[in-house]
């Protein structure tokens, strides 16, 4: 893999599914879901509870080989009566399994759809928010933060108030989690959630990420503090 290689980071919520990756070297990606960037040249499984000690981790990934539209009962013969039974699915032709140097785990067992990412990134990265793409600026603002020791997700779905958003980041605080958007906020978002939510320009984090990060944890501090309990690895 070079480490310019696009790879998708895919979910794999059941052991049968893992088992015709490694057998029978295919994967199932609905048609309604696909990513907008595909196919890639590689896929790598997020492995959700079903997997016991090895959930909420990346441990495996392979080379895509090729990829065809098929329905669901093609793929599936065996569950022909299955409600999504004619509903499209890309077939993944994959090649062999192959085991990453270490896991690359969800240090808050996070739930993710799919994620893009490349080859340096997954080959570097020590948990999930280290293969996150984005703009210099992001990226430089995470540095910041893992520099600080405060505890971040990167491109996290927030759900509040009957408000869903997404920000670049969220820091978990003792009275709640504390959103980070790099630009302007979405519009129309509720009082309740602007008041826990920090909005940087680029220019900004680019002049000064710790400034920042200073910002970031006054506000964590008005939310009762950063919550430092170890997360789970």
């Amino acid at each position: 893999m070079l480490p310019e290689s696009s790879v998708l980071i895919a979910v794999m919520s059941r052991t049968r599914d893992m088992e015709r990756a490694r057998d029978d070297h295919w994967y199932r990606i609905p048609e309604r879901s696909a990513p907008k960037f595909f196919p890639p040249e590689y896929v790598a499984f997020y492995l959700t509870k079903a997997f016991a000690t090895d959930a909420f981790s990346i441990r495996w990934y392979a080379q895509v080989r090729g990829h065809e539209l098929v329905t669901r009962r093609d793929l599936l013969p065996d569950e022909a009566d299955h409600p999504r039974a004619d509903q499209r699915y890309y077939k993944l032709q994959l090649g062999k399994l192959v085991e990453l140097p270490h896991p690359i785990p969800s240090r808050s067992l996070r739930r993710i759809t799919f994620v893009l990412t490349n080859g340096k990134r997954l080959n570097e990265a020590w948990e999930i928010n280290d293969l996150f793409l984005g703009p210099r600026e992001h990226d430089l603002l995470w540095r910041a933060l893992k520099e600080a020791r405060l505890q971040a997700e990167r491109n996290y779905i927030l759900r509040e108030a009957n408000a869903v958003y997404r920000v670049d980041f969220a820091i978990e605080c003792r009275e709640g989690k504390l959103g980070v958007i790099c630009g302007e906020p979405p519009a129309m978002l509720p009082r309740t959630i602007r008041e826990r939510l920090l909005c940087f320009t680029l220019a900004q984090i680019d002049g000064s990420p710790q400034k920042c990060v200073e910002a970031i944890m006054a506000a964590a501090v008005q939310l009762g503090g950063p919550d430092l309990k170890p997360q789970a690895l």
